[in-house]
């Protein structure tokens, strides 16, 4: 490692068929999962809601987000991830939550143990990376808080 690398926290968060990767500060707060029913006419992705810190915050499911199945996650492994919002509806709405299927572990990264990789994305999905030798979808933050503003209204 060079001298003047420079590292990032980051932490990887297991989701029902791929690990992304995101920031150490963009998260909030990792809790149980724990969250109301969506109830009847909600969009795919909705998971349902979390009362957290006196907020009621809409719990995406990402894989649903992205096509794909929602899985709510089962015998105490998932949890919910609260994440500081970044885009332009950060007044409306600072927070978002989304299910893991697992519980998020953190890694230190530099540059060099990052590098882009050509995969099929998703609308949830910003870019393909490989950290490490192992494949992490990096979330596109701005289209994922676009849903949770919508499941406020």
């Amino acid at each position: 490692m060079k001298e003047n690398s420079q590292s990032l926290s980051c932490v990887m968060i297991p989701v029902s068929d791929r690990q992304l990767l995101l920031p150490n500060v963009s998260i909030a707060e990792v809790v149980d999962f724990n969250s109301t029913d969506a109830g009847a006419s909600t969009p795919e992705w909705l998971v349902g809601f979390l009362d957290w810190r006196g907020l009621t915050l809409p719990v995406i499911s990402y894989d649903a987000a992205n096509g794909g199945t929602l899985t709510v996650p089962g015998d105490n492994r998932g949890r919910i991830i609260v994440l500081n919002t970044i885009g332009d509806s950060h007044q409306q709405a600072p927070f978002m939550a989304l299910v893991t299927q697992g519980i998020p572990s953190q890694a230190r990264l530099v540059e060099e143990q990052i590098r882009k990789l050509d995969g099929e994305a998703g609308p949830a999905d910003l870019m393909q990376v490989e950290v490490d030798g192992e494949a992490a979808w990096i979330p596109n933050l701005e289209y994922l808080e676009s849903l949770a503003i919508t499941a406020r209204h």
